[in-house]
């Protein structure tokens, strides 16, 4: 079963228990999905791992958006955001510990030969297409970045 016709499911389902945060969740979810189906260029479906892409974009706003209001100290904004976070995340594949990345890094920088801040990108686009959906961008780069220093 697609995403797509998984979040149209969930859709039916939050629609039936009148549960509005997560109607909204998932109806951007949809809607970044349609978007990136008639970007210029885009094929009918979606690989799954753009779609992974689309619904990490979608949680990491919702958490920066919540950081943002908590800073402000709006948590009557800020908890609707996480809430849908955690709507959007039921779709994620389960996220790894940092400990698991770690060592998906460290062998990585011992496979390739990295030595050192020069080699960065080249680990990077490694492990991040390796662990694609199980971890966030941030996470990884500040391993990498310990690890390479």
């Amino acid at each position: 079963m697609s995403l797509q016709q998984d979040v149209m499911t969930a859709m039916k389902a939050a629609m039936k228990a009148k549960d509005q945060t997560a109607l909204t969740a998932l109806r951007a979810v949809k809607s970044a999905i349609l978007l990136a189906q008639t970007e210029s260029g885009a094929g009918e479906e979606l690989s799954e791992e753009h779609e992974l892409k689309i619904l990490q974009k979608l949680v990491k706003q919702r958490k920066d958006s919540a950081a943002i209001y908590l800073e402000q100290e709006r948590k009557d904004l800020a908890v609707p955001e996480l809430d849908e976070a955690e709507v959007i995340s039921q779709f994620l594949p389960e996220a790894l510990s940092e400990e698991e990345i770690e060592k998906v890094v460290v062998m990585t920088i011992e496979s390739i030969g990295a030595e050192g801040m020069k080699d960065m990108g080249k680990v990077m686009g490694i492990v991040s297409k390796e662990l694609a959906g199980q971890a966030d961008g941030k996470t990884i780069s500040t391993i990498v970045r310990n690890k390479l220093t």
